[in-house]
Parts: C-alpha cells; structure tokens; sequence
C-alpha cells in the first residue's frame, strides 16, 4: 500500500509539474523513448492518438467558439453606441469603417475557426491548430488596430482570442509536439537550478496578470470606453498624459497595446515544459524580445513623460514597475536557451531544426531542488525562493535604487518646475539610476551595473552647467551622483551558478 501511495503521487507530481500545458499522454513518451529506435516511431503516433482522444473536447470547443464569433455581429448591434478615442482624437478610419471591419473580421475569423476546429477533430493536424491559434491572436490585434466602436467588440474578441490561443497551443500542448518531444535534462549543464521551472515561470505570469490589468484599464480610457481615469496622486495629470501629443503619435491606443503586450507575455509563460529552454528555443527566443528589448522600450517611454510631456502618471509608472523585475527575471532563461544553442552547433547539430523543435539534452537531470508550485499553499516561502533564484539584492544595489528614487523626487523638493531642464536631468537620471540597479539585480546581467558609474557622473556634472537648477539641488546632485557611481564597483555576492557564462559573472 505504501508504495503504491507513492507512486500515485509521484505520477501526481509529475502532472503537477507539467501544468496545462501537457496533458497526460505525455507522462508515456518518456517510456516509449527507447523503443521509438527500434519501432521507427510507432509508440510515438501511438501516443499522439491517445492524446488526441484525451483532448478532443478542445476542438469542439474551437468550433463552439467559432460558431459565437460567427453569429455575434448578428446577435448584437455592432453600430450601436460608438465612442469616440480620448481627447478628441482623429483616428484614420470612419465609425462606419470601424463598424464594417469588425463585423466581417469576427465572420471570417468565426468560419475559420469552425474549419479549423472540424479539421482538428482527426488526429495529426498540426496546420488547422496553429491557423486557428494565429486566428486567436488576430483576434487581439484586431480592436486595437481598429479602433473597436463599442466595449462590447474589444471585449468579445479578445477574450475569445485568448481562449482559442489557450485550447490550440497551451491545454493540449504544441501541435504535434507529441512526435518529435526529446526528453531528457531539465537542469542546463553546470547550472544549479532551472531557470524554466513552474515557480520561475509563475512570478512572471503573476506580473503580467497584473501588468495588463493596468494597462487594460489606461487603453480603456483612451478607446473611449470610460470617460476619467482615475489617479490616486497625480490628479488629472493621468489624462494629460494619455492624451498629450505624444500618446497619440502612434496609430493605436498605447495603453491598449500596452495590455495586448502583457496578454502574450501572460500567456506564453504558460508555454512548454520544464525543460523549453531545451526544447522550445524559439518560444524562448519570442518571449525574451517581448520582456527585454519592447519591456525597456515600455519603460523609457514612461520615464520620459516628465520630458516630453511634463507630467506624470500613477498608473504609468506602475505599469512600468510591474515591467521592471520581469527584465532580470528573463534574463537567465533566454542566456540557458542560447548556451544550449552553442553547444548544440558545437556538436554539429542541424540548428534550423534545434531552433524550432529543440535539441537532444547533453545530460540526463532532474531537477530536485525546485519547490513544486503544487505545494504553494502549504510552502509558500519556498515556492517564491525557488521562483527568485537567480536574482539577489547586494546591499550596493539596493542603495543605488533608493538614491535614483531620491535624485527623481529632488526637484521637487527643491521646488523646481517640472518642465525646467535641471529637473529632466535628475528625472531622467534617477530613473535610469533605478533602472539599471533593478536589472544588476540578476546576477546573470551584474555586469551591467557599471553603467551606474556613467549616469552617476551625469547626476553629479551636469546640473551645474544648467541656469534651472539651484545650488541646493546641485550639491544634492553632487553627492548623489558620486555615491551612485562609487556603489557600481562592488559586485556583490552570487549565489547561483550559470555553466558557461559563469565567466562574465562579474
């Protein structure tokens, strides 16, 4: 009995580990590994049917959901209470455009994903699920480059857009990735934990929930779907921002697109296995463009509100914040992806198809360190330490962002006018202070932190070439600066170990 009792539970564990994005077909691959070399596969299809048969209320689904998008236009009045962008803003399409387009997107956008759902009823096609998952995320493109007339269409179509993204690529896992799945290391060589595990995985999921609530909230305002946005310490200013002149230089809702940003990064930290670093290079690869070089874009253009528009926004730089930790967070999954990519092509691998199918595993590991996201109820202290490895607070970095909050916060106390030039620098100084303090963080980016030593020089030189400032706020920047730039030296301690970049660790 008791070892019957552990059994189930470590079978247990092992789903619990795979989270939705495989179902329990896959539990068998590892078994029938072997035999794939003797048999030509066959245990593979094999597998694959039985998966298709334990997933086969996903392709209903694909047709039911289908069917509503189908009928919406004719169910509901889509040219009934049209608004208006924010600020009176002039967008490049008529309302009866807008109307038009939305109509026939959700109509043909329904009809494909009958077809493609009725396809997908037969087991092994793979073609008819990824139309229909680029049909899920057409489905989010489309009110915002549209410009939705009505609360009702943007709602509709993206909450149908995610759930057809979900049932195609993240319930019943990758299309087809059943036939092709190689098993093997969850841990990179020579590192000491994984940086794909679920915990890992989990806080960034977390903070992109979160991220695109706010965010959803400011591209509401700005589609017209509320009338105020509320700012708990800035006022009105919220609304300046959002309709100032730079907010509407892009063609789309910025705080819309915003939240279309965070609904891919929510939902591809679903995506893959434990072990995608390994096996879904190209997943890695998607997700690390949307959090690290659009999440700095993200962020640059927060901090330069002050500038360019002079005024700030609560929700903004919360959006902002929610952004931050994600950076180092990412930072050392898509490092163990690329150093599997190395050696991969170090061992004459075909590196077309490691990239889109991923690569044999160099070792065979498990990981027994992590503390599996099942058991956060009961060891909610070990999951969050399991889901933080590879980030640590030296005390050097810890100041440096408490010194760049307190360079941002100068002018004011000085009572400088925002808008003056020697405010810029200290606002756009300091920001950049924490910036960089928060990504040194990682200690797979603690290199980085020298770049502190630059804008500490900044904060300390340049405000006293300035007629704005005052002499009170140039000897805040003065001291400001230096201890900043002295702080980046100290590397602070490293905890984890990360195989081949270990040697610019430093």
């Amino acid at each position: 009995m008791g070892d019957s009792k552990k059994k189930g539970n470590d079978e247990n564990l092992g789903m619990a580990g795979r989270g939705v994005s495989r179902p329990m077909a896959e539990k068998e691959v590892k078994k029938s590994s072997k035999k794939d070399k003797d048999n030509g596969g066959m245990d593979r299809i094999k597998m694959l049917h039985m998966h298709h048969k334990q997933t086969l209320w996903v392709y209903w689904m694909i047709i039911i959901l289908g069917a509503w998008l189908m009928v919406s236009p004719f169910s509901f009045d889509y040219g009934k209470d049209i608004v208006q962008p924010s600020g009176g803003r002039s967008i490049w399409l008529s309302d009866s455009m807008r109307v038009m387009i939305m109509k026939w997107s959700d109509i043909i956008s329904g009809l494909i994903l009958i077809v493609c759902g009725w396809r997908s009823l037969t087991p092994n096609r793979p073609i008819s699920l990824w139309i229909a998952c680029f049909v899920g995320i057409w489905l989010n493109f489309a009110p915002v480059i549209f410009w939705a007339p009505n609360a009702y269409i943007y709602n509709n179509d993206t909450i149908v857009g995610v759930l057809i993204i979900a049932l195609t690529i993240l319930i019943p896992g990758m299309p087809n990735m059943i036939t092709y799945m190689k098993m093997g290391s969850k841990i990179p060589p020579g590192w000491s934990y994984n940086p794909s595990s679920w915990p890992q995985r989990w806080i960034m999921i977390v903070l992109a929930f979160f991220g695109w609530i706010v965010s959803r909230y400011l591209g509401t305002f700005q589609l017209g779907y509320i009338d105020y946005a509320w700012d708990p310490f800035f006022g009105e200013d919220t609304m300046k921002v959002l309709n100032s002149n730079m907010s509407h230089s892009l063609p789309v809702s910025d705080g819309a697109f915003g939240a279309l940003a965070y609904t891919f990064e929510f939902l591809m930290g679903w995506m893959g296995s434990p072990s995608r670093w390994r096996t879904m290079p190209w997943m890695v690869t998607f997700f690390g463009i949307l959090v690290i070089p659009l999440g700095l874009v993200h962020i640059f253009l927060v901090i330069s509100q002050p500038l360019v528009v002079g005024e700030w926004c609560t929700f903004c730089l919360l959006a902002a914040a929610i952004m931050l930790p994600m950076i180092p967070l990412e930072f050392d999954e898509v490092i163990a992806m690329g150093q599997h990519m190395v050696q991969a092509k170090k061992r004459g691998d075909n590196m077309w198809h490691v990239f889109w199918k991923g690569g044999k595993p160099f070792e065979e590991n498990e990981d027994d360190r992590t503390t599996e996201l099942i058991d956060l109820p009961q060891k909610p202290v070990a999951v969050f330490k399991s889901s933080v490895w590879g980030m640590s607070v030296p005390w050097s970095l810890a100041v440096s962002t408490i010194l760049g909050i307190g360079a941002m916060c100068a002018p004011a106390i000085f009572g400088i006018e925002i808008k003056a030039t020697a405010a810029d620098v200290f606002h756009l100084g300091g920001s950049l202070v924490v910036v960089t303090s928060v990504i040194a963080m990682g200690e797979i980016v603690r290199l980085g932190r020298y770049f502190n030593i630059l804008l500490g020089t900044g904060l300390a030189v340049i405000p006293w070439f300035l007629e704005s400032g005052t002499i009170g706020l140039n000897i805040t920047g003065l001291i400001l600066g230096i201890c900043i730039a002295a702080l980046a030296i100290p590397r602070g301690p490293v905890f984890e170990r990360y195989g081949l970049w270990d040697k610019y660790v430093k």
